[in-house]
């Protein structure tokens, strides 16, 4: 007979864990009621994500956000995607025309919108503001053109422009050199990098002069330009064209071999548009990765430690800044590998390493559920201290989880999500096919 010595994994007691009944956002929401006490008057509630594309995450955000809507009064929903193609969805929520499809293809980039439980949200957030005396508003809070391209702000800024200063000719060669690097979907971007390390350096650098000489150009004037059309849609397209240099810049960075600069660069970018949406807005909920959304440096394999929007976010803000992590057991995830882009969307999602934050989460309770970082007992602040180390999708990353989240959510076991059909319809070809690799039941756009 042989005695299993192998050490006990590491867990938080029972009244460390708020069990969660359901992920249905039209369920009851008595089990939500520990959001009462931690998010208190927070003005900025970020959720995050183990994963891009899991069902769970989604349907996690949709069923929290309902919740602060209607208990709290939050007024916005920011999620991970392009600023400028974000309007769209906004204008849809708002009560405006136009297919759902459409909405979630266009209007939500990095393919964050091609799920059915995207459209459940989006769905949700137009019935509420039918009848809500304070209507809740989408907004992207990336770099549009999947982060690479910087043609949908600039055409944003050249139709401002032509209301605001009708005489005045954008110089065409800056769309078109622009242009030769677009990114139809997140599976061009291979194709967009390459496009632009082969254009010449005068065209490169000519394109960098030109917008910043637009933006200089629309921040001296923008006295007459904000009596000529409003002050609202200067602040919005001059939002605009600040990304589209911060992407000229990162892709620029890129070409040279730089790739820390760019995620440097994209998370102060995002945290100063979640800083630009609170000049407008009194309480948002913000949805992206924990990796951004963390107040810890994102530690990527092979590159130094970048800060984190959640660190900006953490520095502008202070206490007005609840992050809420999520982690992981086992089922199905976004494949972070070049099979991705050949159709191999997710990829198995073995148990946690010991060790992990997503381990000590997985022994601690079957189902899913929430814990209260900062409203643990000291025993069970130990065992969170003790942690080193947090799993990104397949990959760890380390971490102090005491420094980086408030709560975290547990989901044990995570799925794809269900691709919409009517959204990929309104998709590139390149999109259409690809899904269709992945798909079992064959192509989604018939």
């Amino acid at each position: 007979m042989t005695t299993d010595t192998s050490p006990t994994p590491a867990r938080l007691s029972s009244e460390a864990v708020r069990p969660l009944r359901t992920l249905d956002p039209d369920g009851p929401q008595e089990d939500l009621a520990w959001l009462d006490e931690a998010v208190g008057e927070a003005r900025v509630v970020a959720i995050g994500e183990n994963a891009h594309y899991n069902r769970e995450s989604y349907r996690l955000r949709h069923r929290l956000t309902r919740y602060l809507v209607e208990r709290h009064g939050f007024g916005a929903y920011a999620l991970e995607s392009g600023f400028v193609e974000g309007w769209l969805a906004d204008d849809w929520v708002r009560g405006g025309q136009g297919r759902p499809g459409h909405v979630l293809a266009d209007g939500i980039t990095s393919l964050m919108g091609l799920w059915t439980e995207m459209g459940d949200q989006l769905e949700w957030m137009r019935q509420h503001n039918r009848h809500a005396a304070r209507p809740v508003g989408f907004y992207g809070i990336d770099l549009s053109g999947s982060n690479i391209s910087p043609l949908p702000a600039l055409d944003a800024v050249i139709a401002y422009l032509a209301q605001a200063d009708p005489a005045f000719q954008v110089d065409p060669s800056i769309r078109e050199t622009a242009s030769v690097f677009a990114v139809p979907s997140a599976f061009s971007l291979p194709q967009a990098l390459a496009a632009y390390e082969q254009l010449p350096n005068e065209r490169r650098d000519a394109l960098t002069a030109g917008l910043a000489e637009l933006a200089a150009r629309m921040e001296g004037r923008r006295l007459d330009y904000r009596r000529r059309t409003t002050a609202s849609a200067y602040e919005r397209a001059h939002r605009a064209l600040r990304l589209a240099v911060a992407i000229d810049a990162n892709v620029r960075a890129v070409a040279r071999g730089d790739r820390e600069s760019l995620f440097f660069n994209r998370d102060a970018a995002i945290a100063d548009t979640v800083e630009w949406i609170l000049r407008r807005e009194d309480r948002i909920v913000l949805a992206a990765h924990n990796g951004h959304v963390q107040r810890w440096p994102a530690l990527w394999p092979g590159m130094s430690p970048t800060a984190s929007m959640g660190m900006h976010l953490a520095d502008l803000i202070g206490q007005d800044y609840l992050v809420i992590g999520v982690t992981n057991g086992t089922g199905r995830t976004f494949n972070t590998s070049a099979d991705f882009y050949a159709g191999k969307l997710f990829t198995d999602l073995e148990a946690p390493r010991p060790g992990s934050l997503d381990a000590l989460m997985c022994a601690s309770c079957d189902g899913p559920f929430a814990a209260d970082l900062r409203r643990l007992s000291p025993a069970d602040t130990e065992s969170v201290r003790a942690v080193t180390e947090q799993r990104l999708g397949t990959l760890y990353s380390d971490v102090r989880p005491l420094d980086a989240y408030d709560v975290i959510v547990h989901l044990p076991q995570v799925t794809s999500a269900e691709p919409d059909r009517t959204a990929l319809a309104c998709s590139p070809i390149e999109v259409r096919q690809t899904f269709s690799q992945w798909t079992p039941n064959g192509p989604l756009s018939s």
